[in-house]
């Protein structure tokens, strides 16, 4: 039997983990929900989801993978054939693969945007209109109906190349070269923008705590999809991660790095933008798309060595989304391997082909296509993977496979916080999101 690929270290396993963490939400959703909702008064409860979901699903979803040694298909109907009813998992395994491929042909949009405007920071092309007008015709264009194809096929050749060569010598080298180049180079940001005058507005904003913002339920709503949304807990990419994680490496230790590592990102988007409004006295008030696309390049513009700040923040971008794409593509791929029983080469062809018919097709709604999935899909995919493995799987199989690796059994409060407060939190995101249009 050939040996299943891997991933060649614990380090390498976690900044997969943090590739598939860090991404837009950070970027383009954490610093406009802080500007929001008072700054220090909604980073409290967002720390508070985060430890929470960390400490859970996170955990739950590694185990889950690297005791069943596949993807969401056969890691379902493993638990259900416990009751009986292998078929009956299998079938609802491929929500969250069908959901991960879903979500990742609607990322290959969003890549290529990136791609265009991180080539273009270097021609000029980026910086050219003149305001922010300009800007925003110039991302309409875009973002329109068939309007970036050729930018699009090349980002999703990109992360399909990273792709086919697997774990350990795809996936892992390239984390291990994009997550320390986002992290410098936002850095390196952050460090400019604090010389920038006016910055220490945005600052204090930033750590201020106000306590009637703090008592809003808003707040604390927006806070739980956020910190839900940036962990990757869908019931797919979190688990394939973990089915290629060896029995010697302490999975808690490393849900609690990966939740660690995402927030500094986060936290990094923040110090960066939303002090650089604060420079020209602009209140961060635009999310999404418009704020990287049409918002910042109108900012960098005004700055000095604004093209410069453009290059490093559009690299920086693309290293971000490029390491969330491949984890989102990487279960549906490898669903395919494990039950077609085709090469990997072979079944990221056929995953490319028919994502790059789709996502060229849907350029024009790709907004409403990802709002879907995100009420819907993700926080359906987590909850069913919580109910699997925390519910039918049962107290003994859950605590041994968390305690693999470890030199001391982990708490004896994780499984009761995970069946009563981690499964209904999924509910609950589901829920409000329907109620709210998104919450994530």
């Amino acid at each position: 039997m050939k040996k299943r690929d891997s991933f060649n270290n614990k380090w390498g396993f976690i900044l997969a983990c943090i590739g598939s963490a860090v991404g837009m939400g950070n970027i383009w959703m954490f610093p406009t929900r802080v500007s929001m909702y008072g700054g220090g008064s909604y980073l409290l409860p967002y720390f508070l989801f985060v430890a929470l979901i960390s400490f859970t699903g996170v955990i739950g979803e590694m185990s889950f993978g690297r005791a069943a040694r596949s993807g969401p298909v056969d890691a379902f109907g493993y638990a259900c054939e416990i009751k009986g009813h292998r078929s009956t998992g299998e079938l609802l395994g491929y929500i969250p693969v069908l959901g991960a491929l879903a979500m990742a042909i609607g990322y290959t949009v969003v890549m290529g945007w990136i791609l265009k405007y991180m080539v273009g920071s270097f021609t000029g092309a980026t910086l050219a209109p003149s305001d922010a007008d300009g800007f925003g015709a110039e991302f309409g264009q875009m973002a329109g109906s068939f309007g970036n194809n050729g930018w699009q096929i090349v980002a999703l050749l990109i992360g399909m190349i990273i792709l086919m060569f697997g774990i350990g010598q795809g996936i892992e080298k390239a984390n291990r070269i994009m997550m320390p180049v986002f992290f410098i180079l936002f850095a390196i940001l952050g460090i400019y923008v604090a010389f920038q005058p006016g910055a220490i507005d945005g600052y204090r904003y930033i750590f201020r705590i106000d306590p009637v913002i703090l008592a809003n339920p808003k707040t604390w709503i927006f806070a739980l999809g956020q910190a839900f949304f940036s962990l990757s807990v869908a019931g797919n990419g979190t688990l394939i991660y973990g089915s290629y994680l060896s029995d010697k490496e302490d999975i808690p230790a490393a849900a609690g790095r990966v939740a660690l590592f995402d927030t500094i990102a986060a936290l990094l988007a923040a110090i960066v933008i939303i002090p650089a409004m604060a420079t020209i006295g602009a209140q961060l008030d635009q999310g999404g798309p418009g704020l990287m696309f049409i918002y910042l390049p109108a900012l960098f513009k005004s700055m000095p060595c604004g093209h410069l700040i453009a290059m490093i923040f559009f690299v920086a971008v693309f290293s971000a989304g490029l390491s969330s794409l491949i984890n989102l593509y990487e279960a549906p791929i490898a669903t395919i391997q494990e039950k077609l029983h085709l090469g990997r080469k072979t079944s990221c062809t056929l995953i490319a082909v028919f994502s790059l018919i789709v996502s060229i097709c849907i350029q024009g709604i790709v907004s409403d296509w990802m709002d879907v999935l995100s009420i819907y899909i993700c926080p359906l995919g987590a909850g069913l993977a919580g109910i699997m493995f925390f519910w039918i799987c049962g107290k003994t199989y859950v605590e041994t496979q968390v305690n693999k690796g470890r030199d001391k059994p982990f708490t004896d409060l994780f499984l009761p916080v995970c069946k009563y407060i981690y499964c209904p939190l999924c509910v609950l995101v589901l829920i409000l999101g329907i109620l709210l249009g998104g919450i994530g």
